[in-house]
C-alpha cells in the first residue's frame, strides 16, 4: 500500500526512504520503517550535534543518594528485574534475571489544571529506590515513580488527541497507546523535566514539558504503527496490530495523523531549539533507511559505524527529547549539553542491549526469530566484534555472512560462532560503557527524585543483557 496518502512533508521524506529500502533488500523479512544504518561521518549540530558530548560535564559517577522522602505513589504493579550483583557498584557487570508480573493500571481523571499546580517545595531523593537499589531489584515502578501521575495524564491526553480530532481512528487509540508499552521515552522527558527544574527550586514542569512528552510518544508510535504496516506484522508486545486488527488503510492513516500532529504541536512550542533538535529526528529517520538499504551484509563495518547506527536508530529521538527538555527549564548550555549525552549513552547503551538479546533469548521471549536481525543482514554489535576474531581464525562466520544463510544450518552455526568468539561478552562491555557514560552526565544535576530515577533507568536498561 501506498504511504503517500494524505502524507504531511516529513512523514512522505520518511515513506520515500523506506520505498528504496525495500525495492533494492536482497534477502529476509522487511526493513523496519524508521531503522538506521549511516555508515558515513554522522553531522554535527550547533545545537550539540548527534554525537556531540557534554563538553564540560564532570566525569564523577553519580550514585543515588538514600535521604529519606516520598515519592509520588504509583498504581502500576512492578515488573521486576533482579540484580544479583551489588546495584550502586556500577563499574562491574550487572547481572539479573527478569520476572514478569500481570500489570493493572487504574486511570483516574486528571485535569492539566490540577496537574500543572505550581509548587514551589523541590524533590528529595526517595528511600524507596534507594532501598529497592539496595536490595538487588530494579523495577520499572520504582523508575517511574516521581512521574507516574504524569504518566497516567499523558496516555489520557495522547488517546484524546487521536479521538477528538478523527472518531474514526478513536476505535484505534486503545491499540494504538495500549499495546503494553512501558512509555520511557515520554517518562525520560518527564524526569529531565523534574530534575532541571530543581535548579530553579522547584520540581513543578511547565505545560510545554507536557506537551513535548506528547510529541515525542507520537513520534515513536507513529513510527512503529508504520513499521507494522511495511513488516506485515501481526504482533506487537503480544497484542494485534493496528493494519492487523484494523487494516492497512487505518493504520497508515493513523501513523500520518500522528506525525503530523506531532509536527503541529512542535511548532506551537514556540522554541526554535527544540524545533531544530526534534526535526533533525525527523530527518534522520528517513536519510538512514536508505543507508541502511544499501548496507546489507556488509561485514567490513566497523564498531564506530554501529554506533552511528545506533544512534540514529534509537539514541537520537533520546538525546533530543532529553536537550529539549532542559531547553523548557531555561538551563544553561552545560546543563543542556550533560543532558543531551545522557539521552544519547543511553539510548545507544539501550540499542546494544537489544542488540544481544536478539542473540541469546528465546523466540517465544522476543517474539520473533532468535538472531533474525543477523539473517537479515543487519550485522549488529555481537557479530562485528566476533567477525574481528573471526578473522584472526579461518573465517567460518564471515564465509557464512557472505553467503547470506543459503544452507539450512547456516545460521545456527553463524549464532555459535558469535558466542565463541566472545561478541556477546564484547557487545555488553560495550553497552556497559555507554551506561557509565550517561551516569557521569548526570552529575550536573542537583540530587533529587527524578535524577535518582535517571540513575536507576541506567541500571534498568543494562541489566536486562545479563
Amino acid at each position: 500500500p501506498s504511504l503517500f496518502t494524505l502524507m504531511p512533508p516529513l512523514t512522505f521524506i520518511r515513506s520515500s526512504s523506506s520505498s528504496a529500502a525495500h525495492s533494492s533488500r536482497p534477502l529476509g523479512r522487511p526493513l523496519r520503517s524508521l531503522r538506521v544504518l549511516a555508515v558515513a561521518s554522522p553531522h554535527n549540530l550547533n545545537l550539540g550535534g548527534p554525537h556531540a558530548s557534554a563538553k564540560n560535564s564532570p566525569k564523577g559517577t553519580s550514585v543515588a543518594s538514600s535521604s529519606s522522602s516520598s515519592r509520588r505513589d504509583t498504581n502500576v504493579a512492578p515488573a521486576r528485574v533482579a540484580i544479583t550483583s551489588t546495584a550502586t557498584s556500577h563499574n562491574k557487570p550487572l547481572q539479573a534475571t527478569t520476572t514478569t508480573n500481570e500489570t493493572t493500571t487504574t486511570t483516574t481523571a486528571t485535569t492539566e489544571a490540577a496537574t500543572t499546580t505550581s509548587e514551589t517545595t523541590a524533590e528529595t531523593p526517595s528511600t524507596s529506590t534507594s532501598s529497592s537499589a539496595a536490595s538487588g531489584v530494579v523495577a520499572v515502578d520504582d523508575v517511574l515513580a516521581p512521574v507516574s501521575d504524569d504518566m497516567v495524564q499523558l496516555d489520557m491526553s495522547v488517546r484524546n488527541i487521536v479521538g477528538q480530532r478523527h472518531p474514526m481512528l478513536m476505535a484505534a487509540a486503545d491499540q494504538i497507546f495500549g499495546a503494553g508499552g512501558k512509555k520511557l521515552r515520554p517518562a525520560v522527558v518527564f524526569l529531565v523535566s523534574r530534575a532541571t527544574m530543581q535548579l530553579h527550586g522547584t520540581s513543578e514542569m511547565n505545560a510545554k514539558h507536557r506537551k513535548l512528552a506528547e510529541i515525542i510518544e507520537m513520534i515513536h508510535t507513529a513510527s512503529l504503527v508504520h513499521d507494522d504496516v511495511l513488516d506485515e506484522c501481526d504482533l506487537r508486545r503480544g497484542a494485534a496490530t493496528v493494519n492487523q486488527k484494523y487494516g492497512t488503510r487505518l493504520a497508515v492513516l493513523a501513523g500520518d495523523f500522528l506525525f503530523a500532529q506531532s509536527s503541529w504541536f512542535l511548532a506551537n512550542l514556540d522554541n526554535l531549539e527544540v524545533i531544530k533538535l526534534i526535526s533533525r529526528v525527523i530527518a534522520d529517520f528517513a536519510d538512514g533507511e536508505i543507508a541502511q538499504a544499501s548496507s546489507l551484509f556488509d561485514t567490513s563495518i566497523t564498531v564506530e559505524q554501529y554506533v552511528d547506527k545506533s544512534f540514529y536508530k534509537t539514541a537520537s529521538l533520546i538525546a533530543a527529547s532529553c536537550r529539549s527538555a532542559a531547553a523548557l527549564s531555561d538551563v544553561s548550555d552545560e546543563v543542556k549539553e550533560a543532558c543531551y549525552e545522557y539521552g544519547r549513552a543511553l539510548g545507544i547503551a539501550f540499542q546494544i542491549v537489544d542488540d544481544v538479546l536478539d542473540f541469546t533469548q528465546s523466540t517465544e521471549t522476543l517474539g520473533k526469530p532468535r538472531g533474525q536481525d543477523l539473517a537479515s543482514g543487519n550485522l549488529t554489535a555481537p557479530a562485528i566484534f566476533a567477525l574481528q576474531r573471526d578473522a584472526e581464525a579461518d573465517g567460518q562466520l564471515l564465509d557464512i555472512i557472505d553467503s547470506e544463510f543459503v544452507e539450512e544450518d547456516s545460521l545456527e552455526r553463524a549464532l555459535g560462532y558469535v558466542e565463541e568468539f566472545g561478541g556477546l561478552d564484547a557487545a555488553r562491555k560495550l553497552a556497559e560503557e555507554y551506561a557509565q557514560k550517561a551516569r557521569d552526565s548526570l552529575s550536573v544535576l542537583p540530587d533529587s527524585a527524578s535524577k535518582e530515577s535517571l540513575n536507576l533507568l541506567v541500571d534498568y536498561v543494562l541489566c536486562r543483557v545479563y
